[in-house]
């Protein structure tokens, strides 16, 4: 059985998220692929970011860009309101524990002056790497309820498959989004590309009255993949998966005893923060386990 590991926003509990450093540190442990986030800023550039406005928890301002800037502080302004340039000068590699109970603060490495990538830049990363053998799949950010916030889900999805189609990387990668909007313009602009149609409870009315059917409507809605939080699987769910011809990668299992009743009821892929502890739940199952890629060897070895 071809079971996945897939790090989340690279390796959420273990480096800073969404960072080249993080996504780095999850090939070197070894996944099947690598799942990041991106969203269109001001000048329609694609970074990598969970939040469509700049997290407090993931992000601090060091300085402006310009001395008057006036959207100075950064911190939780619209990123489509923001350059990339502005948003260059945020430090994303310290996790801020304001929430007492956050596990990441507790086992994250900080990586201070970290800066918020591209979309570009993490693909030159995998290439770096030599890592044909990890699969990307980008998130697209979008939010049909906040539209003051969101791109327009056809610009947004013809950017990011055009960087994928520019560096050779459409064939090994996936679109992942809860706005299936982007789902259905994926399934045109990019067929032979695998889609995965997220879902969680609080989102299900983005995308119309679903019936009682939800993997046959995001069948009909063009994806591959169902791709559900993992406390909405059960059996039903997963029958219904598979009459729709589709497989099931759920998000987001941190522990060994949730991984193992996920992999009972037959999903093909576990997103995790811990890519380090599904390693283990893979051995001990006796499941192939993804190579480890690099490290990088400095330039001119």
């Amino acid at each position: 059985m071809h079971v996945e590991i897939h790090g989340h926003r690279g390796a959420r509990g273990l480096w800073p998220e969404n960072t080249l450093p993080g996504l780095s540190h999850a090939m070197e442990l070894g996944v099947h692929a690598l799942e990041l986030d991106v969203a269109l800023t001001a000048d329609r550039r694609m970074v990598l970011t969970h939040d469509l406005t700049v997290s407090a928890v993931t992000s601090a301002d060091t300085r402006p860009l310009t001395a008057q800037d006036p959207m100075f502080p950064y911190v939780g302004k619209p990123i489509n309101a923001l350059t990339h340039a502005q948003l260059r000068m945020l430090d994303v590699g310290v996790r801020l524990p304001r929430h007492p109970d956050d596990p990441f603060a507790l086992t994250q490495k900080p990586m201070p002056e970290t800066r918020m990538p591209t979309l570009g830049a993490v693909l030159g990363l995998v290439n770096a790497y030599d890592a044909d053998g990890v699969r990307l799949h980008v998130e697209l950010k979008s939010d049909p309820t906040r539209p003051e916030l969101t791109s327009d889900p056809l610009e947004f999805t013809e950017a990011v498959v055009a960087e994928l189609d520019r560096h050779g990387r459409l064939a090994n990668a996936a679109i992942l989004s809860f706005d299936w909007r982007i789902i259905e313009h994926a399934a045109r602009l990019a067929p032979d590309t695998r889609r995965f149609a997220l879902i969680e409870l609080d989102t299900l009315d983005w995308n119309g009255d679903l019936g009682d059917d939800i993997p046959a409507a995001a069948r009909a809605a063009g994806a591959t993949t169902l791709s559900p939080e993992y406390d909405m699987v059960d059996e039903a769910l997963m029958a219904q998966a598979a009459a729709a011809g589709l497989t099931v990668a759920v998000w987001t299992v941190n522990d060994a005893a949730t991984a193992g009743r996920m992999l009972d009821l037959g999903v093909a892929g576990i997103v995790t923060d811990y890519p380090d502890r599904m390693r283990q739940v893979w051995e001990e199952r006796g499941l192939a386990l993804p190579r480890p890629v690099g490290p990088l060897k400095p330039v001119g070895v």
